[in-house]
C-alpha cells in the first residue's frame, strides 16, 4: 500500500489513488482458539445520534488507561470537482491551524503537553482525525475537536502558508517521485469518468488557485456534524463520556446534507497503456484491473487471491518473478477497498538488466494459470489464516478498534459488519477465487503503466 504523509507525518494520502485496504499485508499466523468461537451479533458499544446529526459510538476498554478518539467525515477526494482537486486534503491540514477557542498551532501544543498524540488521513472516500491520550484528559480532547468542528478559523495567513506546505508535499511525493508519478498516471488512465481518476493530493494547477472562499464553502458543506461519526474507545465510563459529548457537540450546527457522487465509471472497452519517463535505475510496471466496490461479495475472494499472489516468499509472484525467473526485485499486488468500484493493482520492479515486458508477461502467465486451474487447498487455507490473523491483530489496540469501527461505518453504514468479516473470508472457496480471476483479470479490463528509465 503506497502512502505519503503530510504535515510532518500527519495526513496520509495515496500516491495517486489508494489509501485504505481491508487488512494490512503483514506476516500472520493461524487464528487462536478464541478467534474461532462464534462471533456475537453486535459489538458491545453504545450508539447515539445527536439532534444535529452527529453519530456517536462509544466502546469501553479498560485493559489500559488510555483512550482513542476518532472523528470520521464522509468526505474525500471523490467529493471534489475539477478546479478544487486536493481541497479535502488541504482542509485536513487546516483543521490543525486554529479555531474560535484554540488558536493557530494550539491544538498540537495543548494535546502534546498533556501527553497525547494526534494525526489524520485523507482518502478517496473519507477523512479522519484522531487523538490517543491518557484517560484523564478525555474532556480536553473532546473540547479541542468540537472547537474545530464548530468554528474552524481558516485564517487567510495560514491558508496561504499551509497551501505552500501541501504543494511542497506534492512535489516531493508525486512530481519528484517515480512511484508517485506512476500511480497518478494509472489513476488518470484507468478512470475516464469517476473522480477516483484524480489524485487525493490534487493537481498542482488546482492547488495554486484554491481560494479561502473555496475552503470555507467546502468545510461548511462536508465538515458538519450530520456528515460525521465520532468514535471513542478506551478507558472511560460511558455515561460520563456521553455527557461530555453532549456538552461540547450539541451546539455545533448541522448543515444541509451534501450530495453524493452520482458518476459511475463505464465499463472499460479495451486495454489502456501509458508510459512514464523518469530518471530511474530499473524498469517498473503497474497493472490495474477494475474490481467492484467494497460491498460486493467478490471482494473477499479477491482479497484471498491478493494474499496468494503476493504475501511472503511462498506467494506466486515472488516465487515466479523473483526466485525462479530472476527478472524482478519486487512483485506485489493489492486489492483496494473503496465505496465505488476500485482497482486490483500489480506493482513489479524489474532487475536492472531485465525488461518491464518480461515482468508483464510473467504476471499474465500467473493470472492465466489461476483462471484455468485455480489455487491449491493449501494456498487457500494459508491465505484465510493470514487474513484472519491480520484482521484480529489490527483490533488489538484501542486505536485499532476505533479506526476499524469508523472505517466500517463509512463503508457499510453499520460498524457491526466487522463481526461478519471472519465468516465471509472463511466461506471463500477455491472455485470462488478461480471465478473472480476469470471475471476481473480479462485483458480488456486492465490499464498498464510502464516506467521508461532515463539517465
Amino acid at each position: 500500500m503506497h502512502v505519503l504523509k503530510s504535515r510532518a507525518a500527519r495526513g496520509v494520502v495515496a500516491l495517486g489513488l489508494f489509501v485504505l485496504v481491508s487488512v494490512p499485508l503483514a506476516h500472520a499466523s493461524a487464528p487462536s482458539a478464541a478467534e474461532t468461537k462464534a462471533a456475537p451479533a453486535k459489538l458491545d458499544a453504545t450508539v447515539e445520534t445527536l439532534k444535529n446529526g452527529l453519530k456517536v459510538i462509544l466502546m469501553e476498554d479498560h485493559s489500559v488507561p488510555v483512550v482513542s478518539r476518532w472523528t470520521f467525515y464522509r468526505v474525500g477526494s471523490e467529493n471534489e470537482r475539477p478546479g478544487i482537486t486536493g481541497i479535502s486534503h488541504f482542509i485536513e491540514h487546516m483543521m490543525f491551524n486554529g479555531a474560535a477557542k484554540y488558536g493557530p498551532k494550539e491544538f498540537d501544543r495543548i494535546l502534546e503537553s498533556n501527553g497525547g498524540y494526534s494525526n489524520a488521513f485523507t482518502s478517496e472516500d473519507m477523512t479522519a482525525y484522531y487523538e490517543d491520550f491518557a484517560s484523564d484528559v478525555l474532556e480536553l480532547c473532546i473540547d479541542l475537536d468540537s472547537d474545530r468542528m464548530k468554528s474552524l478559523a481558516l485564517d487567510p495567513k495560514f491558508v496561504v502558508s499551509e497551501m505552500g506546505v501541501v504543494k511542497e508535499e506534492r512535489r516531493l511525493s508525486v512530481d519528484n517521485s517515480v512511484e508517485g508519478a506512476m500511480y497518478e498516471e494509472l489513476g488518470a488512465l484507468a478512470y475516464k469518468a469517476h473522480p477516483y481518476g484524480w489524485p487525493v493530493i490534487g493537481w498542482m494547477s488546482d492547488l495554486e488557485k484554491i481560494t479561502r472562499e473555496d475552503a470555507v464553502n467546502y468545510w461548511k458543506t462536508y465538515y458538519a456534524p450530520n456528515n460525521a461519526i465520532l468514535i471513542i474507545v478506551g478507558d472511560f465510563e460511558t455515561k460520563k463520556a456521553l455527557a461530555l459529548v453532549h456538552k461540547y457537540y450539541d451546539s455545533v450546527p448541522s448543515q444541509a446534507p451534501p450530495e453524493r457522487v452520482r458518476t459511475v465509471e463505464p465499463e472499460q472497452p479495451g486495454e489502456r497503456r501509458a508510459e512514464v519517463h523518469k530518471p530511474a535505475e530499473m524498469p517498473q510496471i503497474l497493472v490495474g484491473y477494475h474490481i467492484p466496490e467494497v460491498t460486493s461479495n467478490d471482494i473477499y475472494a479477491l482479497d484471498i487471491l491478493q494474499y496468494v499472489l503476493s504475501e511472503g516468499e511462498s506467494s506466486r509472484l515472488y516465487k515466479k518473478l523473483v526466485r525462479d525467473l530472476g527478472i524482478a526485485v519486487y512483485a506485489g499486488a493489492n486489492a483496494s477497498w473503496n465505496i465505488a468500484p476500485a482497482l486490483f493493482i500489480f506493482d513489479v520492479k524489474a532487475r536492472p538488466d531485465k525488461t518491464a515486458a518480461e515482468c508483464e508477461t510473467a504476471v499474465y502467465g500467473i493470472l492465466a494459470d489461476i483462471a484455468a486451474n485455480g489455487i491449491t487447498p493449501a494456498e487457500l487455507a494459508k491465505a484465510q489464516n493470514q487474513v484472519s490473523a491480520n484482521f484480529y491483530r489490527s483490533m488489538q489496540t484501542v486505536n485499532g478498534k476505533a479506526r476499524k469501527i469508523g472505517t466500517y461505518e463509512i463503508y457499510f453504514g453499520d460498524f457491526n459488519e466487522i463481526l461478519k468479516v471472519r465468516d465471509r473470508y472463511r466461506a471463500v472457496t477455491a472455485d470462488d477465487v478461480k471465478r473472480v480471476a476469470n471475471i476481473y483479470f480479462a485483458p480488456k479490463n486492465r490499464s498498464v503503466v510502464t516506467l521508461v528509465p532515463e539517465a
